[in-house]
């Protein structure tokens, strides 16, 4: 029999309800794959909060660093993602250190949706798990809200209406004045990066084992649809698996293996369920229970093995 302290720390490593039920659907998933899970989860959807604290930040490493201790790396990672995106560098940091521990033996699976970043991370994979109701999304960077190929057409539209008719200048001059200093370059040199980092990615993981010059064709192709403003006309536009896949990425249907499927979506829905029911904001959670949860406070939950 446990005294008042082993108890409380026993309740302490079991969490709430909440805690246990998603608990139990990551381990289903994990005892079905043989494959170390993690969820990353934001509740962008659920909450009317500070965008910082929902999006992908330096701040998720931390998050990372606690789920991925004690795992066996050898093993892979299924990394399940629902998120909006955020922060290119804070991005770029995280695919970096999940490289450096299991290669590019990284599946995402993409229940509904992973958007921006997220479809950065997901590019980042080996492979790409998705149901008819998922979506990816555009990787154009942004800016506050503004898209960075926005601004370059709208200063490339003024260049060319005010070349051909100087009485245009006090009607451009209002809109190009609102940009910061170096705001047009800083611009050009975020699309480059994102543009750079998928590229990247694909060619070292994706498509790694595709010859020259079909892996700069795929990768291109890919390429110049999410990062492409002009193609996908809005940074919030959806894109469904069927046109992943035409445009090359390497998809597989959830629909296609209905126990994994399940076991997907019973991890999505129970984390749906916390983010909607609790104040948390964003979760990172292993296959063994470690968690750490964000609200307007950090919370860890000790893994239970």
């Amino acid at each position: 029999m446990g005294n008042w302290k082993e108890l409380g720390e026993e309740i302490h490593q079991l969490g709430s309800t909440q805690d246990i039920v998603r608990r139990n659907y990551l381990k289903k998933l994990h005892d079905l794959t043989g494959r170390n899970v993690i969820a990353y989860y934001s509740g962008w959807l659920q909450k009317q909060t500070d965008p910082q604290l929902v999006s992908i930040n330096d701040n998720d490493k931390n998050g990372f660093m606690s789920a991925l201790k004690g795992m066996d790396w050898s093993k892979g990672l299924d990394l399940i993602l629902h998120t909006p995106g955020g922060e290119t560098a804070a991005t770029e940091s995280l695919v970096d250190y999940l490289r450096s521990l299991f290669g590019t033996n990284i599946r995402a699976i993409v229940p509904q949706l992973s958007m921006s970043g997220g479809t950065m991370i997901a590019c980042a994979c080996k492979e790409i798990l998705m149901g008819k109701h998922s979506s990816l999304g555009p990787i154009d960077p942004q800016f506050n809200g503004i898209p960075c190929h926005g601004v370059i057409e709208e200063f490339a539209k003024a260049y060319e209406e005010i070349k051909q008719d100087a009485a245009k200048i006090p009607v451009w001059q209002p809109i190009i004045a609102k940009y910061p200093p170096a705001f047009i370059g800083e611009c050009q040199k975020a699309i480059t990066w994102s543009e750079y980092l998928v590229k990247k990615w694909l060619g070292t993981g994706m498509f790694a084992n595709l010859s020259e010059p079909q892996k700069t064709d795929t990768i291109n192709k890919i390429v110049n649809v999410i990062g492409s403003h002009d193609e996908t006309l809005s940074h919030s536009r959806h894109l469904p698996p069927e046109r992943c896949k035409e445009i090359g990425l390497l998809i597989s249907m959830l629909e296609d293996n209905q126990d994994i499927q399940n076991a997907a979506l019973s991890v999505h829905h129970a984390f749906i369920h916390t983010l909607s029911s609790t104040v948390a904001c964003k979760i990172i959670e292993n296959h063994m229970g470690a968690a750490f949860i964000q609200s307007q406070k950090i919370i860890q939950l000790p893994g239970i093995h």
